[in-house]
């Protein structure tokens, strides 16, 4: 069985992800924010619990030294969704746009911390969103013009871009690397806050991410964006090298000032 790693695992679709998982006799290590629902995910589990706030870089960095031992999937599902509607623009510890930093930044950093504990063949899956707009490298903070959905679109536009960019540098390595839309508007916490209504149920959303976390017939997949459980096609930003090489750079420069 594997040993999985899940953020974002004391609620919504990860907290599912984990009762599924564990059900199936996998091996968890849980991420969550909230200390008391992440210790009832990990009583129900059996799993190693790691809380820690992915608006804080240095958080970040302390989860991926406190995970021991290797991995065989890692699945970067935490994250901030639209807000209340016209919420201010807030900003993480670290004073960068916060949908910025727990949607993209965070996870891309927790990848490359985690690289070396990834034992081949493994799986990085990255839950992202068929919501996407193009990313302003100009403002990627969004100073100007700012809305909470836009910033939650722009940061899963980042998180597909860069796993397209991971993908082709793990080529060949037996890491693979893909991300989705597990389902629209499942009933979430995030989904509630920002009163948007529901439209999938979360099951439908677990089946979609349980099938690139575990299926057989995902070992070899990678570089593919899928929405549910097809393959399908991001915002045309996503596949431009340039940009990719560009939003590189940046990320660079923010998560090792």
């Amino acid at each position: 069985m594997a040993r999985i790693l899940i953020t974002g695992a004391s609620d919504g679709l990860g907290r599912a992800l984990a009762y599924a998982l564990a059900a199936g006799g996998h091996r968890l290590v849980v991420h969550g924010r909230d200390a008391g629902r992440l210790a009832e995910v990990a009583e129900r589990t059996g799993a190693e619990a790691i809380r820690a706030d992915l608006a804080s870089l240095a958080e970040v960095r302390r989860l991926a030294a406190s995970v021991d031992g290797d991995l065989d999937v890692l699945v970067n599902n935490a994250g901030v969704g639209f807000g209340r509607p016209g919420a201010p623009r807030q900003l993480s510890v670290d004073g960068y746009e916060l949908r910025l930093a727990v949607n993209y930044l965070a996870p891309y950093l927790l990848t490359r911390l985690l690289l070396p504990r990834l034992r081949q063949p493994a799986r990085i899956v990255n839950v992202a969103s068929v919501g996407q707009l193009p990313f302003d490298l100009d403002d990627p903070m969004m100073e100007r013009g700012y809305n909470g959905t836009s910033a939650y679109r722009r940061s899963k536009l980042a998180l597909i871009a860069h796993s397209f960019d991971l993908a082709e540098e793990l080529a060949g390595t037996g890491v693979t690397v893909n991300s989705l839309h597990p389902a629209s508007l499942m009933p979430t916490t995030m989904v509630r806050e920002a009163g948007t209504g529901q439209i999938d149920t979360l099951e439908q959303g677990l089946e979609a991410t349980l099938r690139l976390v575990v299926a057989p017939e995902m070992t070899t997949v990678t570089g593919r964006y899928f929405d549910g459980v097809r393959e399908s096609r991001a915002l045309d930003q996503a596949y431009d090298a340039d940009f990719r090489a560009r939003l590189r750079d940046l990320t660079e420069s923010l998560v090792n000032p």
